[in-house]
């Protein structure tokens, strides 16, 4: 079992940034973000692997949010920066043994989420 507690989400307005972290209580080879919106499906953001350091990025969000992750720490962060209109979710920490991806169906381990809300 790893349990995942997101925090770092909040309200911001368009244009502005937002670091999102996710502890997990043991090490977990791959990470990611994912998010929903209301009637939306659940999409992947950004994942990391600790084990081949592989990254990926939805193409909405590439060039705008960065995944970095402390291994030591088991600590993963996400900086969101330029949030739009489209970005508002809650996001969601997963953790698995896979080597990353942005395939929900590889992760086990879920945290509760936290909001992330975009005003203009």
């Amino acid at each position: 079992q790893v349990q995942l507690v997101e925090s770092g989400g909040g309200s911001v307005e368009t244009g502005g940034s937002l670091t999102l972290s996710c502890v997990a209580s043991r090490y977990a080879s791959a990470m990611a973000w994912f998010r929903q919106a209301p009637g939306k499906e659940r999409e992947g953001v950004a994942s990391m692997s600790s084990r081949n350091g592989l990254t990926r990025y939805a193409d909405s969000v590439r060039g705008r949010f960065t995944v970095s992750r402390d291994n030591g720490a088991n600590t993963l962060t996400l900086q969101m920066n330029s949030l739009k209109a489209e970005d508002p979710a809650m996001y969601y920490c997963a953790a698995g043994s896979y080597s990353g991806g942005l395939r929900a169906a590889d992760y086990i381990y879920w945290g509760q989420g936290t909001q992330v809300t975009v005003t203009s």
